[in-house]
């Protein structure tokens, strides 16, 4: 039985492995910057499934806390990532609405 766990731990992992190489390529493509920024979050969602497998596999009660941390740092990257972009957005449509009236 410890055998077929050992076995769905490394396949998990290794599906979350595939899935973020997924999002990284989504990351760096593109084409819009919502995607990327939805691509970045997806990346640190996957990151936190891996380490809380690895906190199952190994034991070890205080990754669940690294997880629980890094879900925050996760939410707080992607909150400004948002504002920067709709920022952004909003510098955008301001120079184009002054285009417009020119």
């Amino acid at each position: 039985m410890e055998n077929l766990f050992e076995k769905a731990v490394v396949v998990a992992l290794c599906i979350y492995g595939l899935f973020m190489v997924a999002c990284l390529i989504r990351a760096l493509r593109g084409p819009h910057m919502a995607d990327r920024v939805i691509a970045i979050n997806m990346t640190g969602t996957i990151v936190i499934g891996m380490i809380v497998l690895l906190s199952v596999v190994l034991e070890e009660s205080f990754l669940i806390d690294m997880a629980l941390l890094y879900a925050m740092l996760n939410f707080i990257a992607t909150v400004l990532l948002c504002r920067s972009y709709v920022g952004v957005f909003r510098a955008k449509k301001k120079r184009k609405e002054g285009k417009a009236d020119a």
